[in-house]
């Protein structure tokens, strides 16, 4: 599911269910984090790192611990970028090359409406607008939902950057819908205008991150890509 939204430079493993959990060995240091974490938070935990360890594997570097450090976010093996992420019945970690991509985050969501008030809270006027123009084109969409997807996609993918906190009201989000879906599944594009200044990439300011989304098998999934001046313009140039 989550390979369709992002290139081919990137390596996407995903467990639709806990069973990567079951016998599954941590590192001493990531043992010590879940010291005080309940059986959920230790089985999400421990299904996106195996499928973190898998992607390692496929490029071609040796597993390791895959720590939180700073606000949650996973630290990765020199040279590796890459993003993790798990809701009720799914888990998935993408990695690629850094000389590959920048930056990236992923996302994935049940596919329900936001509990009341949510959208409120991370959406913009003009956000807002625009999801009741989509819902009255796709009423299938929870729309509010793959709003708020798409801001934690963008934010996994500003944090390693910036290194800096970026609030819901910080990145302008226009969603659109592909025209022409080839199957019955939902799929389509989402631009993020940042607020406040961008980060700095390869000497450049980038202002916006461009991204996809996919609605498909009960979830709601987004995934952001920020190109790196090295390898070169890709599926999710940002502007």
């Amino acid at each position: 599911m989550m390979e369709e939204l992002l290139p081919e430079s990137v390596v996407v493993v995903e467990s639709h269910g806990d069973d990567e959990a079951e016998g599954a060995i941590l590192y001493p240091e990531e043992l010590a984090v879940l010291t005080r974490a309940v059986k959920k938070r230790r089985r999400e935990f421990t299904t996106v790192r195996v499928c973190a360890r898998r992607a390692m594997e496929k490029l071609g570097v040796a597993p390791g611990p895959v720590l939180p450090g700073e606000r949650g976010a996973p630290q990765w093996p020199a040279g590796l970028i890459g993003s993790m992420t798990h809701c009720e019945g799914y888990g998935g970690a993408a990695l690629a090359h850094a000389t590959d991509l920048a930056s990236l985050g992923i996302d994935a969501e049940p596919h329900l409406a936001l509990p009341e008030d949510v959208l409120d809270a991370i959406a913009l006027p003009g956000e807002s607008d625009r999801l009741a123009r989509l819902g009255a084109g796709a009423p299938a969409v929870h729309w509010d939902r793959l709003l708020f997807s798409a801001k934690e996609s963008v934010y996994k993918a500003w944090f390693p950057l910036t290194g800096k906190w970026l609030d819901f009201s910080e990145a302008d989000i226009d969603i659109s819908l592909d025209p022409t879906p080839a199957t019955e599944t939902l799929s389509g594009g989402f631009r993020a205008q940042l607020l406040v200044p961008g980060p700095v990439v390869d000497g450049v300011t980038v202002q916006a991150f461009d991204g996809r989304w996919t609605v498909q098998r009960g979830l709601a999934a987004t995934a952001v890509t920020v190109p790196s001046t090295r390898s070169g313009p890709g599926p999710g140039t940002d502007g």
